[in-house]
C-alpha cells in the first residue's frame, strides 16, 4: 500500500468511526480553552475537566483571574500537577492579555507563543479549536500513531507535525487531529494494545511495529 493509499484509508476510517468529534477539554470560549490546554500538560483531560469548573467559578476571564494570587490559583489547580509553574503561567498570561490584547486571546501563533507557559502545541490547539484556523497539534497519541502507521519516523513531535501537515489535506487538519487522538485512546493505546481492535494499524501498520507486537504476544 502506497503512502497516499495509507493516508486515504486513515481519513476514510476515522471519518466512519468519528463522524462527529467531541472536543476533549470542556470550555466556553478561547480564554477558558487556553487555560484548560495549559493545565492539561502532563495531566489527563478527565482530571482537567474536574478542576476547571472550580477555577472558572472564581475566574473565567483574565480580569477576574488577576484578582486571585498565584498561590490561590495554585491551590485550586494542585490536583492536575505542575501547579507551581502552571499557576504562574495562568496569572502571567492573564496579565499580558489585559495589558496587550484588551483581555482577548490573540489569533496568531506568534502572539500566543509569547504568552507565559504557552508552547507551540498549546497555541495550535487554541488556533484550531477556538478559532477554526488550520493547525495540527501533536500530542503523544498522534506521535505514536503516525509512527505505528509508517507515516512519520517518530524522531520528535516537530517532525511528526511536519509530516502530518505534508500528508493530510489542510482543510481536514482540525478534525483529523482530534479523530486521531480519540482513536489512539480507544483503539491504539500505548499500553494494553489489542491489534485485533486496531483496524488502521492492522491494515497499514509499519512492519517492524507489527512484528514486535506479534513477538511480544507469543512470548
Amino acid at each position: 500500500m502506497s503512502k497516499t493509499e495509507k493516508v486515504d484509508f486513515v481519513i476514510k476510517t476515522l471519518k466512519s468511526i468519528y463522524p462527529n468529534i467531541p472536543i476533549p477539554l470542556d470550555h466556553k470560549d478561547p480564554y477558558t480553552l487556553l487555560i484548560a490546554v495549559l493545565l492539561s500538560a502532563q495531566s489527563t483531560d478527565v482530571r482537567v475537566n474536574q478542576i476547571t469548573p472550580l477555577l472558572f467559578e472564581k475566574a473565567d476571564n483574565p480580569y477576574d483571574m488577576v484578582k486571585l494570587s498565584v498561590d490561590e490559583i495554585r491551590e485550586i489547580i494542585k490536583p492536575v500537577g505542575l501547579s507551581p509553574m502552571k499557576s504562574k503561567g495562568i496569572y502571567g498570561l492573564s496579565k499580558i492579555l489585559i495589558e496587550k490584547h484588551n483581555g482577548q486571546v490573540p489569533k496568531t501563533f506568534e502572539e500566543l507563543e509569547e504568552l507565559p507557559a504557552v508552547g507551540h502545541k498549546t497555541a495550535s490547539v487554541v488556533m484550531s479549536q477556538a478559532f477554526g484556523i488550520p493547525a495540527f497539534p501533536v500530542d503523544t497519541h498522534i506521535h505514536r500513531l503516525m509512527y505505528r502507521w509508517g507515516l512519520s519516523n517518530g524522531k520528535n513531535v516537530v517532525q511528526t507535525e511536519k509530516d502530518a501537515k505534508r500528508l493530510f489535506p489542510k482543510e481536514l487538519w482540525n478534525e483529523l487531529h482530534l479523530q486521531i487522538i480519540w482513536y489512539g485512546r480507544e483503539y491504539s493505546p500505548a499500553r494494553g494494545w489489542n491489534l485485533e481492535k486496531d483496524i488502521i494499524t492492522k491494515t497499514i501498520g509499519r512492519k517492524s511495529v507489527l512484528d514486535k507486537y506479534l513477538k511480544t504476544k507469543k512470548s
